[in-house]
């Protein structure tokens, strides 16, 4: 697989436009650039019962009033072995709760294996059933109870399965820690490896885990970042990895270093970026970050590839508490004349 994906196209203006990035529509869906995006739908999320516009934050799901269809993200293997966020439409029965649903979906070969994307599978156990979910607004926590199917799996994947349920989860607005249990038990620690359960998961645990070259472990720091990869009938969608890096007092231009870096030599990913281009300065004020970025290869008239935007976008948010980033090159704003927010879902891939 190719290193980078990096085409630099002529175009008729030098403002990029950023599809799908606050649409509620998908990263990598069917629309394009071509195409203006219609107005956000107004939703109603189901765990808080809160109306607000599917254009703002990052959530696990939403439920369109208008036609009770659901639009969750959830975190599935892929062929390559490397979990990442897919956003599947369902509909929720009338107990049916979004983050139990989230997980349902989750299940290796499951009642919902048909509705995942070609390429993508289940971590949860197979035959794993959710025999209870709660949230606790007030803790903002979720607790999660499995059947004895969940403790039937290959060691090797025991980190994978609580990364992708405690991504999964998190990501509703109103869950920020993940506790588990087992036919009504606490579990304390994963049945296979011990991974630890003794205080509640949540996005700290990272995802897909490597490590930079020559790091040592003790003086490290995690920081994670989106890549691209290439679903078997070709589709693009974004791949988060958290990279061990060497310490550093300014985490945000690091991860834009680390994306400038590429993926590791035995990566099964694609780059986003090239490493002609350099990261000024990266500056974090009201709310917003701003991404400041130097390419001497860039001519007026030319457009930096979209995938790199928001590779970009969402790597800087993934690391810092804001939500909108704010992206120049060689000094000018032309990219992007405003800042952009996070995405609230990622990878709208066909089923």
């Amino acid at each position: 697989m190719n290193r980078y994906r990096w085409i630099r196209l002529a175009a008729m203006t030098g403002v990029v436009a950023l599809p799908l990035m606050t649409a509620g529509c998908g990263i990598f869906s069917q629309n394009t650039a071509k195409e203006i995006d219609p107005p956000p739908v107004e939703t109603q999320n189901e765990a808080s019962g809160s109306l607000q516009q599917n254009t703002t934050g990052t959530e696990t799901g939403t439920i369109d009033l208008q036609t009770g269809e659901t639009q969750m993200t959830v975190y599935l293997l892929d062929s390559h072995g490397y979990l990442a966020p897919v956003t599947l439409r369902t509909t929720l029965g009338g107990e049916e709760k979004l983050g139990q649903k989230a997980l349902e979906m989750m299940v290796d070969g499951g009642d919902y294996a048909d509705q995942l994307p070609a390429g993508f599978t289940g971590i949860i156990p197979k035959g794993t059933q959710v025999n209870g979910y709660t949230e606790s607004k007030e803790k903002k926590l979720a607790t999660v109870d499995f059947s004895q199917s969940f403790t039937d799996y290959n060691a090797a994947d025991e980190r994978k399965i609580v990364e992708a349920i405690a991504w999964t989860l998190t990501g509703l607005p109103d869950v920020s820690g993940v506790e588990l249990m087992l036919d009504g038990t606490k579990l304390t620690e994963m049945p296979e490896h011990a991974y630890p359960l003794d205080r509640p998961l949540d996005r700290s645990v990272g995802i897909n885990l490597e490590v930079a070259d020559g790091i040592d472990y003790g003086q490290s720091v995690p920081v994670t970042l989106y890549f691209s990869s290439e679903t078997p009938d070709g589709d693009s969608y974004y791949v988060p990895v958290t990279r061990l890096i060497n310490r550093t007092d300014d985490m945000l231009k690091a991860s834009i270093d680390q994306l400038i870096a590429g993926p590791l030599s035995q990566s099964q990913l694609i780059g986003v970026m090239t490493p002609d281009v350099q990261v000024k300065s990266v500056v974090p004020k009201d709310n917003t970050i701003t991404v400041n970025l130097q390419d001497e290869a860039f001519m007026e008239g030319q457009i930096e590839p979209d995938e790199m935007l928001q590779a970009i976008i969402l790597s800087v948010t993934e690391n810092a508490n804001t939500s909108k980033v704010q992206i120049t090159l060689n000094g000018e704003t032309n990219l992007m004349t405003e800042p952009v927010s996070r995405p609230t879902y990622v990878n709208a891939l066909k089923s």
